[in-house]
């Protein structure tokens, strides 16, 4: 174990953020022996640690984040191809820790080691008495790729899926190069991150290609059906703007030849947006926190107690955000969507705050609220709730409901921004 002075030193060096002028998280206990770590400082991450601070200020919260700022994804879609102007706010990681009153130690998490309950980084080790997870997805190349190291990394940087927010700028870029020709994005088998966003996106892009008259065609090669309202857009709107490919699963990806295989065809492209099979991030396969596949062998989400909210048996765990897996039999997973993780965030805070306390944790499950444009020209929104209550057999069930905003009044922008304040400060308003 490396010496609390080297760690202070490299953690410094890294850019440790902490409050009110105190020293650097250390490898000693905290004050009163309890520290909750928090790995992620997206969405779910934010939320645990700005809850926590609330519920719980006699512990150290110390958020692990390798990125300098937090950048939001809700509402990129519109902002790619210029439909709307407004980009997507971005927040200092370490001045938003100043502010709501925990750590940032900015460092690259290697590794958990829950027997002996660390974090591990390139620069040291961090103890912990509770643990977040909020790691997000990985892209999963494998299935089209296989191993080939050097055809991932050409992927990943020619073709950028822009799931994840420091792609979003090279995607933009991208698209703003654009001049005709065969564009091409995938849409992954779920579970999958925000699943209307894909089509939304395909829809801003043929509206994009349709306004500016690019002399050019999306081809969306989707490994499921669609979603009904999307397809009929599609058919009925853009014709010469989208090549809609359901059922497709694809079979192989020459990122230098650019061609993409499915079953039934070879499909060619210009330019292509990416977006691969997802799972959970790598760190959940490194702390043995993945659940069982129908093999029995590890799958690609982390297990979940769907009513105590850490994973099962670790009652000293808690995994937020996208890398969630099954939480239930009657609908498998949770929507992964900002709302979402923030929510989960802010329960697994709670459960930690009243473990801390002594009390047993109220099971507090989340809700998700998603605004995605169907139409444009003129706009067509659609609102996307779910809600979650436990039944008499102990499963957790899900309410879908879907409100339709055929003449929109920027609800997705106030929706947007509510959550932006709450969770980062912005605009003055506390959590």
């Amino acid at each position: 174990m490396p010496s609390r002075r080297r760690f202070l030193a490299a953690s410094a060096a890294l850019g440790v953020a902490t409050c009110f002028g105190q020293s650097a998280p250390d490898l000693q206990a905290a004050s009163g022996g309890r520290r909750v770590v928090i790995v992620g400082g997206g969405w779910g991450g934010l939320a645990a640690a700005s809850r926590l601070r609330r519920l719980a200020p006699a512990l150290e919260v110390v958020l692990v984040e390798r990125e300098a700022e937090f950048r939001s994804l809700p509402l990129s879609n519109a902002w790619l191809v210029g439909w709307r102007t407004e980009p997507p706010p971005r927040r200092d990681l370490a001045a938003l820790a100043a502010a709501r009153g925990w750590r940032l130690l900015r460092a690259e998490v290697t590794a958990i080691d829950r027997d002996r309950r660390r974090v591990l980084t390139a620069q040291g080790e961090l103890g912990y008495d509770w643990l977040v997870l909020a790691a997000g997805i990985d892209y999963d190349y494998a299935p089209w790729l296989g191993d080939d190291a050097r055809a991932i990394e050409a992927t990943r940087r020619l073709y950028p899926a822009g799931f994840v927010a420091t792609e979003l700028d090279v995607l933009r870029s991208k698209l703003e190069a654009f001049r005709g020709g065969e564009l091409l994005m995938t849409v992954p088998p779920g579970p999958a991150r925000c699943p209307p966003a894909p089509y939304e996106r395909a829809l801003m892009i043929a509206w994009w290609l349709k306004a500016r008259g690019i002399p050019g065609r999306l081809t969306l090669v989707d490994a499921g059906g669609g979603m009904a309202r999307f397809n009929r857009t599609f058919a009925d709107r853009y014709p010469d703007q989208i090549r809609h490919l359901t059922h497709a699963a694809v079979k192989s990806f020459d990122p230098f030849a650019r061609v993409l295989r499915t079953e039934f065809e070879d499909l060619r492209f210009d330019h292509a947006i990416v977006i691969p099979p997802q799972r959970a991030g790598r760190l959940a396969q490194q702390a043995g926190l993945l659940e069982a596949g129908a093999d029995g062998k590890p799958g690609q989400w982390v297990a979940l107690d769907p009513l105590a909210l850490h994973v099962p048996g670790d009652p000293r765990v808690y995994p937020v955000g996208d890398m969630v897996g099954t939480v239930s039999q009657l609908f498998g997973h949770y929507p992964k969507t900002a709302h979402m993780a923030v929510r989960q965030g802010q329960a697994a805070a709670a459960a930690i705050a009243a473990q801390a306390r002594g009390e047993p944790a109220v099971p507090n499950l989340p809700e998700s609220i998603c605004h995605v444009f169907t139409k444009l020209d003129p706009a067509q929104a659609m609102r996307i709730e779910t809600s979650y209550r436990r039944r008499g057999d102990g499963l957790v069930a899900q309410t879908l409901r879907q409100v339709e905003e055929r003449q929109p009044r920027d609800e997705d922008l106030a929706w947007a921004r509510g959550l932006i304040e709450e969770i980062l400060g912005m605009g003055g308003a506390g959590d």
